[in-house]
């Protein structure tokens, strides 16, 4: 099952193989996910990621609702302090 947890972008990069990758900050823990079916998301964008792949981008008034309705049902500790975008 997935939970859909939103995660905010703070930092993306090209590989040479032409691969666009990003860090994603959800909740405190940071992933390395792929942008290759939303290329155009930047430093700041929120994004709902399934196998590693971001697939729709939300924006912070959705990302904030859902992830406050994901601490409200127990299924999130509170937030961490604001993550840096580099």
């Amino acid at each position: 099952m997935c939970l859909g947890v939103p995660g905010r972008i703070t930092d993306r990069w090209e590989e040479q193989d032409g691969a666009l990758l990003a860090h994603a900050d959800f909740n405190g823990e940071v992933r390395v996910i792929r942008l290759n079916y939303l290329p155009e998301l930047a430093v700041g964008d929120w994004t709902i990621v399934h196998a590693g792949f971001a697939l729709a981008r939300l924006d912070d008034e959705e990302a904030g609702q859902t992830l406050a309705l994901l601490r409200e049902v127990g299924l999130l500790e509170s937030p961490p302090a604001e993550p840096a975008i580099t």
